[in-house]
């Protein structure tokens, strides 16, 4: 048995330091290798006698080294400068370039197999698309690199790294699977302060949890905010914010009478969830007054439109009043948003609705195209894409729950993917007075409903992440004194979700992350969380709530999620912002 000498674990000191004797040694065991394994080897390289190496090809450019108990099977192929430490496992057609380190105990498995159940998995054919790695490229122990894979230059892949998917230039990645970190050219000092404020952010949002939804709790029902009317929202985001926050429904009222009060909502005849006091609320029905309500009448017509969905807010924040969403079969306002709100608070309390949404089931494939033609994508494109939300949002809670409604599911994606704008990548025409904001909010909405809901790719991302960009540096949403929930949630949500196929413009997008990231951290209140706007004055949507607090929490998450340290908040939106697909099409 050869003895190991020092030059077998830490090879890179080999040429300067290796003896006469060492050398000739050396020399003797790569000719050995030339013709028993295929190697060209040019300049100076140095193969560990105690490596397991048996190839096909191996080819080793200068200063290359393969080090003791490595194992390099297959078509190999390596630039100038690179090092495979001991115990890396290099197999299949691998090719690396110049400069790149593999760490201990790390696999390159340019090679897989079948899973087909006709036979057993080592009767599997083998198949090969090669592992290809570019320059200066640094991947960490224990790391494992699957086939297919293409690591770009200048990469790192952090230690125990599990890369499934390929890895761009200048990219730092790390975790199983393996995520970005960030742009290896970014100076280090600016996450990390960015990762301590985002702990601290957290940190603080827990503690207060319980006090943030203690004052908005009237002793009956939840309110957005102190003063305001009831709405089936403000219950919705209770329990978001719970989840969020706490790990668990909210600590009042308990888990049963939350459940209770929002499934006994759903109107049975349509599916959908009428507001606090509308048309077809149980506070109008005798028979399911004290059920919903304890025996208490509702408040007489309440329950106007909140910020957002049924009261969109306007580019300087003030909500505007929508359609009163009581109980009908048209997928608007209110009662539509309701499907998400309450669809989801209700899974997140470990439940669902009674009834499926009729107001979707009910509706023939042919009507649903002529429904989507007739929408006014051209001047109102906010609105059609909030009601393909709520349409979407059906179909899945129809699918999951009483498995209905696939044949409008196929309709829909067929629509979608004919109409959507090839020059743009999204649905509906920029405004002359309002610019991007309906298409790219439309666009929001649509895709959150849809493409994200049921977990397929955008038609034309590329061109998509062009028209958020383009938003996004619209000074009258996003200007020094302007900027609201809504407006920043209809951009971020759109890059992360493009983000999942493209790299196509990342930098302008992470930093105008960083940005708005920065701000959102800065407006937490001490004991009443966040507002809907977060901009100086007074009105509704600039004072602290529910519905600014749950949307605020999942921005942050999804701001800080593009950029690669969402970890560091210790939560992860489980509701209506949830970022894995709630069922994946076709079911």
């Amino acid at each position: 048995m050869t003895e190991p000498s020092k030059f077998d674990f830490r090879p890179w000191l080999f040429w300067d330091h290796a003896t006469e004797e060492d050398r000739r040694a050396q020399e003797s065991h790569l000719a050995a290798l030339r013709d028993a394994i295929g190697l060209d080897a040019a300049g100076k390289v140095f193969i560990s006698p105690l490596a397991a190496v048996s190839t096909d090809r191996l080819r080793m450019g200068d200063f290359c080294y393969i080090a003791a108990h490595a194992y390099v099977t297959d078509d190999v192929s390596m630039g100038a400068d690179c090092t495979v430490n001991p115990y890396a496992v290099v197999r299949g057609r691998v090719e690396l370039g110049d400069a790149v380190r593999i760490g201990a105990h790390t696999s390159l498995l340019g090679f897989n197999h079948g899973t087909a159940p006709d036979r057993p998995v080592f009767r599997q054919p083998i198949t090969s698309r090669g592992i290809r790695i570019g320059d200066d490229v640094w991947i960490g122990s224990n790391a494992v690199v699957l086939d297919g894979v293409t690591i770009g230059d200048h990469a790192v892949i952090g230690a125990g790294s599990v890369v499934t998917k390929d890895v761009p230039a200048w990219a730092m990645v790390a975790g199983n699977p393996a995520r970005p970190i960030r742009d290896r050219r970014t100076p280090r000092s600016a996450p990390r302060d960015l990762e301590g404020r985002l702990a601290a952010f957290a940190d603080r949002a827990r503690e207060q949890a319980g006090e943030v939804l203690a004052r908005c709790w009237t002793g009956e029902r939840y309110v957005d905010r102190p003063g305001a009317e009831p709405t089936v929202r403000a219950w919705a985001d209770a329990v978001e914010i719970a989840d969020l926050l706490l790990g668990g429904p909210p600590p009042t009222p308990a888990r049963e009478e939350i459940v209770a009060f929002l499934r006994d909502r759903q109107d049975p005849a349509t599916g959908l969830v009428p507001e606090i006091g509308a048309p077809g609320s149980p506070e109008l029905l005798p028979t399911a007054m004290g059920k919903a309500n304890g025996g208490r009448p509702g408040p007489d017509g309440g329950g106007r439109a909140g910020l957002d969905d049924g009261g969109r807010p306007g580019p300087d924040g003030d909500a505007r009043p929508g359609p009163d969403g009581g109980g009908r079969l048209e997928l608007e306002g209110v009662a539509a948003y309701h499907v998400l709100s309450v669809g989801y608070a209700l899974d997140l309390l470990g439940t669902g609705f009674a009834h499926p949404i009729k107001a979707v089931s009910d509706l023939a494939p042919r009507d649903l195209v002529a429904t989507l033609d007739g929408l006014d994508w051209a001047r109102n494109a906010w609105t059609a894409g909030s009601w393909v939300d709520a349409f979407g949002t059906g179909l899945y809670r129809n699918l999951a729950g009483f498995g209905v409604g696939g044949e409008n599911l196929e309709t829909l994606y067929g629509w979608l993917l004919t109409r959507c704008r090839q020059a743009h990548g999204m649905w509906g025409e920029p405004d002359g007075d309002a610019g991007w904001l309906q298409v790219v909010n439309g666009f929001y909405r649509l895709t959150r409903g849809t493409f994200a809901q049921f977990g397929l790719p955008l038609p034309y991302p590329e061109r998509a992440v062009d028209t958020v960009l383009t938003q996004a540096r619209d000074p009258r949403y996003f200007g020094p004194d302007t900027g609201n929930a809504c407006n920043v949630l209809d951009v971020i949500h759109p890059l992360w979700l493009t983000g999942r196929q493209t790299r196509h413009r990342r930098a302008e997008g992470e930093a105008w992350a960083r940005e708005h990231l920065d701000r959102a951290l800065g407006g937490w209140q001490d004991g009443t969380g966040l507002s809907f706007a977060l901009t100086q004055g007074d009105g509704a949507a600039r004072t602290s709530g529910l519905q600014g607090t749950e949307m605020w929490l999942a921005i942050t998450w999804l701001l800080a999620d593009y950029l690669g340290i969402s970890d560091t908040l210790g939560y992860r939106p489980r509701g209506v912002h949830r970022p894995e697909p709630a069922l994946q099409y076709p079911g």
